[in-house]
């Protein structure tokens, strides 16, 4: 049985948010408008992201509902929502699963998904890429193994249909349905599309 919810299109055209597309890591694009996800044909897709996506996990580690986060260190779009995730890790455990579209972002990429201490990182990583200052400085010595892993999930990322960051894939905690959302969400957004009280 196929079972996913989307947010109404009175609630995606009132998003101010965006995403950020492969094309625009080659060249500037029109203003990106944040648009709900294709639905994934199927549940099976989400056990597929959970047993092969690379990433690193924060929030409420003991929670039973998982949120995978497909993700690129580049994009501010991704940063928001990082931002707007950070009060609901007390209740929800997260996934980020990096992509690289630009060769800065591989290093990166890699740097987020083996911290020690991916909150405070990630969170780093953040302040500093919305401030205009670039991100992380990360070291560009990625190994075979650890581009084969970004490169994947870049490659789950298209099998979600999707070609933009962030793209976010749950089950809904009321109802057990999928869930997917492109693009970036407040708080507020997050919880209701989550189903988190």
């Amino acid at each position: 049985m196929k079972l996913f919810v989307t947010l109404s299109l009175a609630g995606i055209l009132a998003l101010t948010q965006a995403a950020c597309s492969k094309q625009e890591a080659t060249a500037p694009a029109a203003t990106p408008v944040a648009t709900a996800a294709p639905a994934p044909s199927n549940v099976s897709i989400y056990d597929t992201v959970a047993s092969t996506g690379k990433g690193f996990t924060v929030g409420a580690m003991m929670s039973a509902q998982t949120v995978y986060v497909i993700f690129e260190p580049q994009c501010p779009h991704c940063g928001r929502l990082w931002q707007a995730s950070l009060p609901l890790h007390n209740k929800v455990k997260f996934v980020w699963m990096p992509v690289s579209f630009s060769a800065k972002s591989l290093p990166q990429a890699v740097a987020l998904m083996n911290a020690t201490d991916p909150v405070q990182t990630m969170s780093a990583h953040e302040e500093s890429l919305l401030g205009g200052k670039g991100g992380l400085a990360a070291p560009d010595n990625v190994t075979d193994e650890q581009r084969a892993a970004i490169k994947h999930n870049g490659e789950l990322l298209t099998a979600l249909g999707a070609d933009s960051v962030p793209f976010l894939l749950a089950k809904h905690r009321g109802t057990g349905a999928l869930v997917s959302f492109n693009g970036a969400l407040d708080t507020a957004q997050l919880a209701q599309l989550l189903g988190v009280n």
